[in-house]
């Protein structure tokens, strides 16, 4: 490999055409031959450039509805000789193949397609060739071709050549290698994707593909990750799913990448929820979560729940945000909110806290669409589908003397909806679709109620109440009692009812403590860990 190269011959083949013409202007008036196809070539030559069309070039014409035309030993004999190798440049003396020192190549919108619903036949069609084997040829032989994959790298090539009197360096082409193989990896893994997604890969591979493909676009870095010792970055998957990854941010500071952690855990809890719905999170947990004839009073009904914990938390609310839940929420120091949208003037409001992050979505996500679920660990990942699952009336089994009332129902099913977004062990108290108690993350399951009753207490104390508001709640657990303590403890704290999984081989023990307590209890057979 040698420093550096000098570029004597292009080939530009862009599907983005954006910056085309000013690149090639560039790139002639430095006395660089140019190539192109199709659409590229007529825009150069609309624009009065000197430019060869591909077919003139090899000979041999586009055909196929353009799926043929860069697929030809002239282009990759051009892009793959080793300059340095007697043996290539005797095969290109013999066959008049001349060297291509510089690729352009964004590929077929197939991502665009796919986000825009393409049917299949369009997605196929979008589905580039010539162009990912051009730009992995060039990049392979990038200690003497320089490849380009991307737009936004037009100023740096640029800069580099007028640099270097028209070359660039090894360590610049090595770069753009790099970014190329990136890219047409993320673009297979796109494909990939989407043959699973669609069942082409049949049934049993569909969610859990032999091959897992992930890819991500960098959005941004970020100051630090969960410490400042940390390096992060936000990457933005395929997936369609309105929430933080996406979110627009009106106003105030970076979001770090705690608050973007916090940040969707808050929205996708609170977007469970059909009627008016805030819910306020900390440290990936809910302090408070409520629902409401509106926002204003699901606002006033979660911040109750914890109050000291929501200072610094996170605000979703499942609603355009109104201005007088806007002005409430700007008494508490906040640090993210985020809503489907907001009104104008909640807008306004807001204006006088610069530091507090406001994100707009533009809608909610499905929590009962499938997704997967990626976490790392030391040498893989470990893989699962989505939490969609939803506990409804008809689902629940009455395993107590005691019915539960409607209202009690009621609260059961919300409860165990939002246990289902509190670290494990999770216990949640709720009133009035409302939570009035939350133990999260405990490894005593007990503790975890003693906990949330604890948190009811307080609550009361900082209402000036005299009784706690855990009095004549229900309690969720995310998984089953394994002994008849976890009850007994939520029975103490004045709850009348409870929901949970049920499954454990002391069920019976656990049932008969609730009947002697007079207390309602139902099973649901679904478990709700999160780790």
């Amino acid at each position: 490999m040698v420093d550096r190269v000098k570029i004597k011959r292009a080939l530009i083949s862009v599907s983005d055409k954006t910056g085309a013409v000013d690149l090639a202007r560039a790139l002639i008036d430095r006395g660089i031959a140019l190539l192109s196809t199709g659409g590229t070539f007529k825009l150069l030559t609309d624009a009065g450039l000197n430019v060869q069309e591909v077919s003139d070039y090899t000979g041999f014409p586009e055909m196929m509805g353009g799926r043929l035309k860069t697929l030809h030993p002239m282009v990759h004999g051009g892009l793959l000789a080793l300059r340095d190798d007697p043996g290539h440049l005797a095969a290109m003396e013999q066959h008049a193949i001349r060297p291509i020192d510089l690729l352009v190549v964004n590929l077929y919108p197939f991502e665009e397609t796919l986000a825009k619903g393409g049917n299949l036949h369009d997605c196929i069609e979008n589905i580039d060739i010539g162009g990912p084997a051009m730009i992995r040829a060039a990049a392979k032989n990038h200690g003497h071709v320089t490849v380009m994959t991307d737009a936004a790298q037009y100023d740096d090539l640029l800069a580099e050549i007028a640099q270097h009197d028209g070359s660039t360096s090894l360590a610049f082409r090595q770069r753009l290698a790099g970014l190329a193989y990136a890219r047409t990896a993320s673009y297979d893994a796109a494909i990939a994707q989407w043959f699973a997604a669609s069942g082409q890969l049949g049934k049993q591979d569909k969610m859990l593909p032999p091959r897992l493909t992930l890819s991500g676009i960098r959005s941004h870095t970020l100051r630090y990750g969960e410490n400042p010792h940390q390096q992060a970055a936000l990457y933005l998957s395929n997936e369609k799913r309105p929430g933080i990854a996406t979110a627009k941010q009106m106003q105030g500071k970076e979001l770090s990448f705690n608050n973007i952690n916090d940040t969707d855990a808050a929205f996708e809890l609170v977007a469970e929820f059909d009627r008016p719905a805030v819910a306020i999170i900390k440290h990936a947990n809910p302090c408070g979560v409520a629902e409401g004839e509106n926002l204003l009073d699901a606002y006033h009904a979660a911040l109750r729940c914890d109050p000291v914990s929501a200072f610094g938390g996170i605000i979703a609310v499942n609603r355009p945000l109104d201005v007088e839940t806007a002005r409430v929420i700007t008494a508490l120091f906040a640090e993210v909110v985020i809503a489907p949208s907001i009104d104008p003037d909640a807008l306004a409001v807001f204006q006088g806290k610069k530091n507090l992050r406001i994100l707009t979505t533009g809608g909610l996500p499905d929590p009962l669409a499938d997704g997967l679920n990626i976490r790392s660990i030391a040498g893989g990942f470990l893989v699962q589908g989505r939490d969609a699952a939803r506990i409804r009336l008809a689902d629940l089994k009455i395993v107590t003397k005691r019915e539960p009332t409607q209202k009690e129902l009621t609260d059961l099913l919300f409860a165990f909806r939002v246990c289902k977004h509190v670290k494990s062990n999770a216990i949640v108290y709720a009133k009035n679709t409302t939570t009035v108690g939350i133990g999260a993350g405990q490894m005593s399951r007990v503790d975890s109620a003693r906990i949330a009753a604890w948190k009811a207490e307080e609550a009361a104390k900082e209402a000036g109440l005299a009784d706690s508001i855990a009095l004549g709640s229900v309690v969720a657990s995310d998984a089953f009692f394994p002994f008849a303590d976890g009850l007994l403890a939520a029975a103490a704290a004045g709850a009348t009812a409870v929901i949970q999984p049920g499954g454990s081989v002391r069920d019976q023990e656990v049932i008969d403590a609730a009947n002697e307590k007079g207390i309602a209890m139902v099973f649901t057979g679904l478990r709700h860990f999160r780790h």
